[in-house]
């Protein structure tokens, strides 16, 4: 099954990954937001500590797919 199918199907059938998904496109899209604003300025701790929770996030929501995998 490709990633997008079972992300889809986690978000479904599993609201922890639906919860951390959903917390995890946001903060991506807030991050590149300032990232590659020139409007908005945040310090760099600030930005750091987002790029920090995003990749938590991320490594939480590839341990979900890597168990799905297995489960198949």
């Amino acid at each position: 099954m490709p990633q997008q199918q079972k992300i889809e199907q986690l978000e479904k059938t599993n609201s922890r990954f639906k919860r951390v998904y959903s917390e995890y496109t946001t903060m991506s899209k807030e991050l590149w937001d300032y990232e590659n604003s020139e409007e908005i300025s945040v310090t760099d701790d600030f930005l750091n500590s987002i790029k920090l929770q995003t990749d938590y996030l991320e490594e939480e929501i590839q341990h979900w797919l890597i168990d799905e995998k297995n489960m198949e």
